[in-house]
């Protein structure tokens, strides 16, 4: 119903904008990742949102990306998930290190989410495997998410830690290979 919201950002209140359009104030909800990026109180915003009509409430969630809302939409289509648990996990992680979870199958990190349980990320996963990840990306991005997945899987694996695999693969050249990526990472570990 309502796709997008172009005005001036009246008020910020984490987790939610009110957004003065031609005198009406829209109040949106959106997750953290868009908040940090909207402009300063009394600048000009513009949000893609998603209108969610409920029972009890009519709510609107604004994304600072399309990707972001496209992620959101996935993730409410998932049984046991609902737009405040979807704007929980966009919150604490970005649509890229989602894709990543998704590509890894790695539940440890969605775990991570406040409100995400080891079931319900288990679920997510299930979910979303074919629909989420390499396919939110273009095709470069998703060959390099998939080389930086297979050498931080490589890493844990050796015994790292999962911040420690993350930190190395941020040293590394984009458009390194599997096995030279992991040469690389090991160097900059042994440091």
């Amino acid at each position: 119903m309502i796709g997008r919201l172009t005005g001036v950002l009246a008020e910020k209140n984490p987790p939610q904008v009110l957004v003065d359009c031609h005198g009406v104030g829209y109040e949106v909800d959106v997750p953290m990742s868009t908040f940090y990026n909207l402009p300063a109180v009394g600048d000009k915003v513009s949000l893609l949102t998603h209108f969610v009509v409920r029972e009890d409430a009519q709510i609107l969630y604004g994304f600072g990306s399309s990707a972001e809302r496209e992620a959101f939409r996935l993730l409410i289509k998932i049984s046991g998930v609902g737009p405040r648990t979807a704007l929980s996990v966009l919150s604490g992680m970005s649509v890229g290190d989602i894709a990543q979870a998704v590509t890894a199958q790695d539940a440890g990190r969605l775990v991570k989410v406040p409100g995400i349980g080891k079931k319900t990320a288990e679920r997510l996963l299930l979910e979303l495997k074919g629909k989420f990840g390499a396919d939110l990306g273009n095709a470069s991005n998703a060959a390099t998410s998939d080389a930086q997945t297979d050498i931080l899987q490589a890493l844990i694996a050796l015994g790292y830690s999962d911040k420690e695999a993350q930190l190395s693969l941020k040293s590394l050249p984009k458009d390194i290979g599997v096995s030279e990526g992991i040469k690389y990472a090991l160097k900059a570990l042994a440091k």
